[in-house]
């Protein structure tokens, strides 16, 4: 249950702002594609947005209202107060608050994905469990030139280099600019491709990390401007070399003893029968998510066999192959049992993903779905038979395909509600539709002079 703001709640927030030198206001929220949105109001606006919510027009977004039906009001979080560090100013500061949407008569909108991951988080908090998350946002750093994008990396750096990495103080701002959110940066390293990086933080609660790594997102991209480069969390920007991926740690936690309900030290994997329920109704239910956790045309480019993107619907501990991979429990960490999930891509919407996934878990708890039996073998190299005969399927090869998947699923629509469901559709068809009738230069370059 959500603390009521009383006047006097709002009164300690708006000193505890102009202590902080704050002028203005940010009020941040997303679109159902994850795409951050902001609408700012001055300092003295902000215990009226407190009390009583900020107006917006909700048909200008995507996803949300339709032109008659467009008044929408922003309410801020409390919990999610910060001062945006890069706009820091004798003159004034700028302050955000990530808000939740709210219809006229003052009921939660439908469609705010920040409000869908809040109904999973309550089904499972109704069979007595916490969802924690940890997404691993993986990035690139392109240089500009002349203003414009580049398609070279900032650097010629390797995974985990340092002599070679040239992007180091451009992540140390970025490690710094995360710390003035409140986020607990845990590490920050190259990786495998040039000009690709990670930059990890804290798991924890699905709302806060969804949050955290929403704001990861517009502040990596602010940093990287600072410095003259353009942030992109985009799939697969360039062929043939590994793209980023955003693998997801998750796990249930007992709300009332706040035992990890995961672990079970007698088990093979030290896994609980819980945690294989919740994996299997994953497994299950993988095509269905595929439009949502990894949801653009550019997707599918990175989701193919030999680039470590995980392709194959299966399970495993050691091998990076699978979909669903189980990380070593060390003795004593009983706390860290977990399930990698490993094909959601950075530009899905956080808030979105975590709850099909969540539901798709906890539909395993509650059907009892027994997984199949773990694969630790290198999955990309099992010919046609093979995957036949271990009942291995794939992930959609193409946006079409998953957006084919997702339309087929009940559980998903449950998931993010039918307006959602519909809105996203509509959306992703149009995408696809975009990409299917524009002519490519590998289209001029293959047949142009041939034919």
């Amino acid at each position: 249950m959500e603390d009521l703001m009383t006047e006097e709640k709002a009164n300690q927030i708006v000193e505890k702002c102009k202590a902080d030198n704050v002028r203005y206001i940010n009020l941040q929220f997303t679109d159902i594609l994850g795409m951050s949105k902001s609408l700012t109001i001055p300092i003295q606006h902000l215990k009226d947005s407190l009390l009583s919510g900020t107006w917006f027009d909700g048909s200008s977004i995507q996803g949300f209202a339709r032109i008659h039906e467009s008044d929408m009001f922003l309410k801020p979080d409390p919990s999610t107060y910060a001062v945006i560090p890069w706009l820091e100013s004798d003159s004034g500061n700028t302050a955000r608050f990530i808000c939740d949407v709210y219809t006229p008569d003052g009921n939660p909108f439908e469609g705010d994905p920040r409000y869908i991951l809040k109904k999973a988080i309550a089904e499972a908090k109704a069979m007595g469990y916490e969802f924690k998350t940890g997404p691993e946002l993986e990035f690139f750093m392109f240089k500009k030139e002349n203003g414009k994008i580049s398609p070279l990396p900032h650097d010629k750096g390797g995974y985990f280099d340092l002599s070679m990495d040239e992007a180091y103080v451009v992540r140390r701002d970025m490690v710094e600019a995360l710390e003035a959110f409140g986020i607990d940066v845990e590490a920050s390293h190259h990786e495998v491709a040039e000009g690709s990086h990670e930059i990890g933080f804290k798991y924890g609660d699905a709302l806060k990390t969804a949050d955290n790594g929403t704001t990861l997102k517009f502040t990596l991209k602010a940093i990287g401007q600072k410095h003259g480069l353009h942030v992109t969390f985009m799939p697969k920007p360039i062929s043939k070399i590994n793209g980023s991926g955003m693998h997801v740690h998750q796990s249930l936690f007992d709300i009332n003893t706040g035992q990890n309900v995961f672990y079970d030290e007698t088990d093979q994997y030290n896994l609980s029968q819980t945690a294989k329920y919740f994996m299997a109704g994953q497994l299950k239910n993988a095509k269905a998510m595929s439009a949502i956790l990894s949801p653009l045309v550019n997707s599918y480019k990175r989701l193919v066999p030999g680039y470590e993107a995980a392709t194959y619907v299966c399970w495993a501990c050691t091998n990076r192959s699978a979909l669903i991979r189980v990380p070593k429990i060390f003795k004593g960490k009983s706390m860290a049992a977990r399930a990698e999930y490993r094909a959601p891509d950075p530009c899905c919407n956080l808030y979105l993903a975590f709850a099909v996934l969540l539901r798709a878990g906890l539909e395993g708890i509650k059907n009892k779905i027994q997984p199949p039996n773990s694969v630790e073998e290198d999955v990309y190299h099992f010919d046609a038979k093979k995957l036949r005969d271990k009942s291995i399927t794939v992930l959609p090869h193409s946006l079409w395909q998953a957006v084919k998947e997702l339309k087929k699923s009940t559980l998903m629509q449950q998931s993010i509600g039918t307006h959602t469901f519909q809105k996203y559709i509509e959306a992703k068809t149009q995408e696809w539709d975009d990409f299917r009738i524009h002519v490519t230069d590998w289209e001029h370059d293959r047949y142009l002079e041939i034919y």
